[in-house]
């Protein structure tokens, strides 16, 4: 079983990972999605969400863009992190479990910009 969990705006890939509204967490066995659960953002401060997710067994983390700080503590953690991301949060997953989701790397580097967030 691998969780994924994806930065979210309700249903949609949230453009910046640490100001989303909820995380959307994906258990997938086979290749497919067994179930799924929305959790709100416990909030925005430097280290926590990564860490927060590492303890719900989150293994791989699909968001539109994020700062290098997170991206950093997740591969510490060996958690996988897609950027570049958006559309429906659930079909970006389906897309993740097929191989087609690729990341493109999408840093965020101005978090007090968060509503300009991309490339």
């Amino acid at each position: 079983m691998i969780k994924v969990a994806v930065a979210s705006e309700k249903e949609m890939v949230a453009e910046h990972f640490g100001h989303c509204a909820n995380f959307n967490i994906y258990e997938t066995e086979d290749g497919r999605i067994t179930s799924s659960a929305s959790i709100a953002n416990p909030g925005h401060r430097p280290g926590f969400l990564p860490n927060f997710l590492y303890e719900q067994g989150v293994k791989v983390v699909i968001s539109g863009g994020m700062g290098g700080g997170a991206i950093e503590i997740f591969n510490e953690k060996g958690i996988e992190v897609i950027t570049g991301a958006s559309g429906n949060a659930r079909e970006a997953v389906e897309a993740y479990l097929r191989g087609t989701l690729k990341s493109t790397g999408s840093v965020c580097r101005q978090h007090q910009h968060h509503d300009t967030c991309g490339e």
